[in-house]
C-alpha cells in the first residue's frame, strides 16, 4: 500500500505544487501546505475507491485541504516517515504562474477568494466541466456559470 501511494504521489506531484503555488505567496508555507496535502492524501489513501480518476480525486483533496486552511500544530505527533524525501524529487514540469502570466494577471488572481481560485485553477489546467464539477462538488451547468463569474471578476479587476 505504502509503495503504491509513494508512486502515485511521486506521478502527481505537480498537481500539488500548483495548489500549493495558487495558495501560498511565501515558499515555506508552500512547503508546509505541500506536507499538509500529502499527510491528507495519505490518510484518505485507504478509502480511495478508484470509482474517480487518480487525478480527480488528488485534486479534490489538495484543494480542499487548501480552502480549509491548513493548521500545524506544534502538539502533532510524529509520524512514521513515508520513506521519500520532497528535496530528492525532480522538479515537475508543470506551467507554473508565474511564469505563465502576467504579473497584473497573477496579483488579480491572488485577490479572488479561495474557491474562485480553485474554480480558475482546474479550468487554466484545462479541465472539463465535468471533471471540475466532481472535484468541487456542484453541478456542470453550475461549473460554467461561476467560471464565467470569475472571468468577469478579473476583467473588471484588470481595467484601468
Amino acid at each position: 500500500m505504502e509503495k503504491e501511494f509513494l508512486q502515485t504521489i511521486n506521478e502527481h506531484q505537480g498537481i500539488i505544487a500548483k495548489v500549493c503555488r495558487m495558495y501560498c505567496t511565501e515558499p515555506a508555507d508552500g512547503e508546509d501546505l505541500f506536507q499538509e496535502i500529502v499527510l491528507q492524501l495519505w490518510k484518505a489513501w485507504p478509502s480511495f475507491n478508484r470509482q474517480s480518476k487518480v487525478s480527480t480525486w488528488l485534486y479534490r483533496i489538495s484543494l480542499n485541504t487548501a480552502i480549509t486552511g491548513f493548521r500545524i500544530s506544534r502538539t502533532r505527533p510524529v509520524f512514521r516517515p513515508l520513506g521519500f524525501d520532497n528535496d530528492n524529487y525532480a522538479e515537475p514540469p508543470p506551467q507554473r504562474m508565474d511564469l505563465q502570466y502576467a504579473p497584473e494577471l497573477q496579483l488579480a488572481i491572488s485577490r479572488l477568494n479561495k474557491f474562485d481560485k480553485s474554480l480558475l485553477l482546474l479550468y487554466l489546467d484545462d479541465k472539463p466541466y465535468s471533471e471540475i464539477a466532481e472535484i468541487l462538488g456542484l453541478s456542470v451547468s453550475n461549473v460554467g456559470v461561476k467560471i464565467n463569474r470569475v472571468k468577469k471578476k478579473l476583467k473588471e479587476m484588470l481595467q484601468p
